[in-house]
């Protein structure tokens, strides 16, 4: 009851933000999200014992983030992070600081960057449909894996996840995106608005794993205790970190395959 509680208050949160007229709520909404979410990344990274990111962490991630500009580099940010690395204790975990901080900044605030970039180039309806599509996919995931599951899909990772829940996930998210797309979406052929929803959703399971491989490797059941009966904000939006940025590079494969 919890989780549907939780869900029935931040997707209509989620949904006015993206659709509304404000600007400047949305990119608010979406500096909180991330910094909630880099707040609990944080937390994954001093449980696989490695320094957390800090403060720099923050203020560059939100560089990224809102910056008008491509100022921030992947160079950049590298260079940062081995700079700061340098003050190891142990010069043995150099690397693995390093890795942690860039891998934090491009993971989280690198994807709310997309997510930005989407609504201000392809519109709000695609943005609003790149999250949904892993709404719709995890519901049909829940149910079918309950009554159908035997087939474990990732054992080590996530024993509760099945093959039957996984595939039911997929088939959901492309229904959703033949009606989503019908009605949202009409200057898009249909097929490829299927397409990018099957595609999106099996990034968005994939991100969902990579985030208990974290948390098992941190022996942590959940990232954070923010979101009642979801646990922390990384464990609502795992999938949607990865899913937003490969909806929006194939928005943008797409427009140069019409060009």
């Amino acid at each position: 009851m919890k989780r549907i509680l939780t869900a029935l208050v931040l997707i209509p949160i989620v949904s006015y933000a993206v659709l509304g007229e404000s600007e400047v709520l949305f990119l608010a909404v979406l500096s909180a999200v991330a910094l909630f979410c880099f707040y609990e990344y944080e937390g994954l990274v001093t449980g696989h014992g490695i320094a957390r990111p800090g403060p720099v962490g923050y203020l560059l991630g939100l560089a990224i983030l809102l910056l008008p500009g491509r100022e921030i580099t992947p160079a950049l940010v590298a260079l940062v992070a081995l700079a700061l690395a340098l003050r190891a204790a142990n010069l043995k975990n150099a690397l693995l600081q390093a890795g942690a901080f860039a891998l934090g900044i491009f993971y989280i605030f690198g994807a709310w960057r997309a997510a930005a970039d989407m609504r201000a180039v392809s519109g709000k309806w695609w943005l609003l449909f790149a999250l949904a599509l892993n709404w719709a996919g995890d519901i049909a995931a829940m149910y079918a894996g309950k009554t159908f599951g035997k087939h474990k899909l990732a054992p080590r990772v996530s024993p509760g996840k099945s093959w039957e829940g996984a595939i039911a996930s997929t088939i959901a998210s492309m229904i959703f995106g033949a009606v989503y797309g019908t009605y949202m979406l009409p200057a898009t052929p249909i097929y490829w608005v299927i397409l990018i929803a099957a595609i999106g959703n099996i990034a968005g399971q994939t991100g969902d794993l990579a985030e208990s491989a974290m948390k098992r490797g941190a022996g942590m059941k959940d990232s954070g205790t923010l979101l009642p009966g979801h646990g922390g904000w990384l464990d609502r939006v795992d999938s949607s970190l990865f899913a937003v940025p490969v909806v929006w590079f194939l928005l943008q494969w797409l427009e140069r395959f019409k060009n």
